[in-house]
C-alpha cells in the first residue's frame, strides 16, 4: 500500500496523449506520484512516434500495452487527467478531473518531429498543474 497520490491519464485509444502523459509525469514526479493510463477504445500498441520522443528523454514505453479504462481505474484515481475533452466514461471519477486539450500532430504522419511539440506541452501542462501548482 502506498500513500502516493495515483494519476490516471485518459485519452481514446491509450496509445498516444494517455501514454505520454504518464510517462513524463513518472520522469518529473521524483517518486511523489504514481502515473498510469488507460483508454475508451484501446489500440494494439504505444504510438512509436509518441515511444519515440519519450525515449529522446530517457524512458522506454515502447513494450507498454494500451489498456481500457475501467470504473475501478476511476475509483482508484486520486487525479484524472482527460487529455481530451469530451471523451465518455464507463463511470464518475472520485478523485480531482482535470480537463487537457492538446493540438493533434499531422494527422497524416505522426512523426516524432510533429509530436516533440505536443510532448514539450504536456511536460509544461504535468510542471504547471501538478508538480507546481
Amino acid at each position: 500500500m502506498t500513500d502516493k497520490p495515483t494519476v490516471l491519464f485518459i485519452c481514446k485509444h491509450n496509445a498516444g496523449r494517455s501514454q505520454l502523459g504518464a510517462a513524463l509525469l513518472e520522469l518529473g514526479a521524483d517518486d511523489r506520484y504514481t502515473a498510469t493510463s488507460a483508454g475508451i477504445s484501446p489500440a494494439d500498441e504505444v504510438n512509436p512516434s509518441i515511444a519515440a520522443t519519450v525515449a529522446e528523454l530517457g524512458l522506454d514505453i515502447s513494450g507498454r500495452t494500451p489498456r481500457k479504462v475501467t470504473p475501478d481505474l476511476l475509483d482508484e484515481a486520486d487525479v484524472v487527467v482527460l487529455m481530451k475533452p469530451g471523451l465518455d466514461l464507463p463511470g464518475t471519477p472520485s478523485g480531482r478531473v482535470l480537463q487537457w486539450s492538446f493540438p493533434d500532430p499531422d494527422p497524416d504522419s505522426w512523426s516524432p518531429d510533429d509530436v516533440r511539440p505536443m510532448r514539450d506541452a504536456v511536460a509544461a501542462r504535468i510542471q504547471e498543474e501538478l508538480l507546481h501548482p
